[in-house]
């Protein structure tokens, strides 16, 4: 048995980031129900990272709002209202990221919610809280990883600005989001209270880069500095970072510079004995190292390296990546089916409990194609007041 089984979750959420959160309850066992707008459904269903359709949808829709349930209601429709009201009338948990002010309007607000439903847990997602002058800007990823510093650490020092190539402040507020929930369920559970728990992307951004931000609110404000050649960490001196072989690229992490010249055999790296020149010179010593790395394979490097317990690792794409055994040993994917049949591959939960991995084959829905067996299950007669 999945530790959330017998829970239901409603969930509004649409784009990434309360869907993300729901997934990973749903993963735990919980049964979630997706609540989208009839004819159009969650926006996610045609945001298209490529021009990969799956079966009539956006790839990401699919890969993000598996083992759900959909159902498909009009919050401006007295009847649909009424019926989406009982559902939460009846859930352990409802998360929604409407922007500040947009669920007060549809009567959904936590206020409101509470005194239909005293024991729920309220979950809700903003791009940058309830208050202040950015809180109706609009909480798009790109957005957020730009004006919280984000972009700013990432790519070589004589490059502007760089974004990371995943939303990964949306699946940060997801998963910050799931915590939140999962701590207060222990609590309703003891207690039988209650509680509503909020998440700003802004302050999710924020909380990933706490090493970094710890070190600028105690270094006199000194901003952080990346490296000309081969950055991959703002604050970390020589060798950490990603460097081109003859065949491939290979990533070194921290480790002294005197015990790389001796096992390379690069004799120009020998001067840089003292361990701040690490800090101090690191674009001198990248450059050195960079071009002699490329001299030889990632293979090479690797035979020498390892050995010597210093921290390397080969640079792989999905190709490589799906071919390793490295990977195929975790079983990191699952095959999920449709209503209508149609199957696909996706990721499974990264969670085990007792050693048992958490999957399950349920695909993502069609939209509103649970409606009919909620509306029997629930014994909900649309129209009622």
């Amino acid at each position: 048995m999945k530790p959330l089984e017998d829970y239901l979750v409603i969930d509004f959420s649409q784009f990434l980031s309360g869907p993300s959160a729901s997934l990973k309850l749903a993963d735990m066992g919980a049964r979630v129900i997706k609540i989208e707008k009839p004819e159009t459904g969650d926006i996610c269903r045609t945001l298209y990272i490529s021009n990969l359709v799956m079966n009539g949808e956006s790839s990401v829709f699919h890969a993000i709002n598996r083992n759900k349930e959909s159902f498909a209601g009009d919050l401006k429709i007295k009847e649909d209202y009424h019926t989406i009201l009982e559902l939460v009338r009846k859930a352990d948990v409802m998360i929604h990221n409407f922007r500040p002010g947009v669920i007060n309007r549809l009567g959904l607000d936590y206020e409101t919610v509470k005194k239909l439903n005293p024991s729920i847990i309220y979950g809700e997602i903003s791009g940058y809280g309830n208050e202040g002058d950015w809180k109706s800007k609009p909480g798009q990823d790109l957005l957020l990883q730009s004006v919280t510093g984000l972009t700013t650490l990432t790519g070589n020092g004589d490059r502007g600005p760089l974004a990371m190539g995943l939303s990964i402040v949306d699946m940060l507020a997801g998963a910050h989001l799931a915590q939140g929930i999962l701590a207060c369920l222990y609590k309703k559970a003891i207690s039988g209270v209650g509680a509503s728990v909020q998440v700003s992307m802004m302050e999710s951004a924020y909380d990933f880069q706490f090493e970094t931000i710890t070190t600028f609110m105690n270094d006199g404000g000194e901003l952080p500095k990346r490296s000309l050649k081969n950055n991959a960490n703002a604050y970390l001196g020589a060798p950490y970072g990603i460097y081109k072989t003859s065949d491939g690229y290979m990533a070194l992490a921290m480790g002294s510079i005197p015990v790389l010249a001796t096992l390379l055999n690069c004799p120009e790296l020998i001067p840089f004995e003292s361990p701040a020149q690490a800090f101090n010179e690191r674009d001198q010593i990248k450059a050195i190292l960079a071009a002699h790395l490329s001299g030889d394979t990632t293979k090479k490097w690797l035979s020498v390296l390892e050995p010597a317990d210093i921290w390397c690792a080969d640079v792989l794409n999905w190709d490589t990546l799906v071919a390793h055994e490295g990977f195929k040993v975790l079983n990191m994917v699952q095959e999920v089916e449709m209503k209508d049949g149609y199957k696909y591959k996706t990721t499974r939960c990264p969670i085990r409990i007792d050693g048992e991995l958490l999957t399950s084959s349920v695909g993502s829905p069609k939209l509103g194609q649970d409606n009919e067996k909620i509306l029997k299950e629930f014994m909900i007669a649309n129209g009622e007041d």
